[in-house]
């Protein structure tokens, strides 16, 4: 039998399915490159074999030509040992992770300014607890320009200038006063 052992039996070879599988996720990943900026693709180690292909599939735009560059792409993936394409995912993994640490903070700064806006004083004072570098006074003063401007239906000028404040705050490196957020 074709890929068996004859004395034990085993396969020599992994199954047909098995690397169908394989070069389905190296097409994947590949996608994922081809999605990247060249300031994303720069910061990944990606041998500089594959960047000019990677280019290519960018720039071809028609929808077969670009599946069939891609499939190339994938290709010249699979030439690439092992290791290579872990590291490729290792550091795609932790591109995510970071994006997701980044959009839990940007929720967390609206959250807080939706209490803002909600309670007033009191969630001021919470706040100022929390971060003492706060503005008082200039928060306080955002928040009441942002009710007004609701209030008369204008651009929510103030209101971009609240989550900045708060963004700049909470994100921009001052640490909470007990370790909470």
């Amino acid at each position: 039998m074709r890929g068996r052992d004859e004395e034990t039996g085993e396969f020599h070879d992994d199954s047909r399915s098995r690397k169908r599988r394989d070069a389905l996720e190296v097409l994947e990943l590949g996608q994922k490159l081809v999605a990247l900026t060249d300031a994303q693709l720069a910061k990944l180690p990606v041998p500089e074999a594959l960047l000019p292909h990677i280019r290519e599939s960018r720039r071809i735009t028609s929808h077969i030509a670009h599946k069939r560059q891609l499939a190339f792409l994938a290709k010249q993936m699979r030439r690439e040992d092992d290791e290579v394409l872990e590291a490729i995912r290792d550091a795609l993994d932790e591109k995510g992770e970071a994006a997701r640490r980044e959009v839990a903070a940007m929720h967390r700064v609206e959250a807080w300014r939706d209490r803002l806006l909600a309670e007033g004083d009191v969630a001021l004072a919470e706040l100022i607890e929390q971060y003492p570098d706060a503005d008082r006074q200039g928060l306080r003063q955002l928040v009441r320009n942002t009710l007004e401007e609701r209030k008369r239906n204008k651009p929510p000028r103030a209101f971009r200038e609240l989550f900045r404040q708060l963004r700049e705050l909470m994100v921009g490196g001052a640490e909470p006063a007990d370790g909470a957020e």
